[in-house]
């Protein structure tokens, strides 16, 4: 009996001193690859509204910082890049808004656009895929600049069809 404990413990003891595999797989998150051929591409904005955009500073600024992130290598890249536009953001929301766009729509649709960028940076904070979240930062952006053209080329007077005389 005596013996058997003795190997039993020596057994134990080689079992608990055994080198432990790195579960993680040793993989860097921010040596993470990104692709982003497969990204949608940003949607074009009609001449009118475009002249209308080039007189907006800080619209101009976030527009070139979101072309950044198709430059993006790594997650780390995108890291530094979505917190660029966060930034840009938030000076976008505080700016004066051209008198054509100085409209619920379009105020509506660049908050969902913030919240898009921040549901980018949550899955890179806490180590997700950051994928899906892009894909819905872009077709939300894309959803703006679709209001900067639709607003341009809405041709209806407002003033005319309200009125009741």
């Amino acid at each position: 009996m005596h013996k058997f404990l003795v190997v039993l413990v020596v057994f134990l003891v080689s079992v608990s001193c055994k080198e432990k595999k790195d579960e993680t797989g040793g993989e860097d998150a921010s040596r993470y690859e990104i692709v982003t051929d497969k990204w949608p591409k940003k949607l074009a904005v009609d001449p009118k509204a475009e002249a209308i955009l080039k007189q907006w500073p800080e619209y101009m600024a976030m527009d070139v910082g979101f072309d950044a992130i198709y430059n993006a290598a790594n997650k780390e890249d995108l890291s530094l890049t979505i917190e660029d536009l966060i930034n840009e953001q938030k000076l976008l929301e505080d700016s004066t808004y051209p008198k054509e766009f100085d409209s619920p729509q379009i105020k509506s649709r660049q908050k969902v656009f913030k919240t898009y960028l921040l549901k980018v940076k949550g899955d890179l904070v806490y180590f997700l895929d950051p994928e899906t979240s892009v894909h819905e930062m872009i077709e939300s952006y894309n959803i703006m600049r679709e209001q900067f053209n639709a607003i341009v080329n809405h041709t209806l007077d407002a003033k005319l069809i309200l009125d009741q005389e």
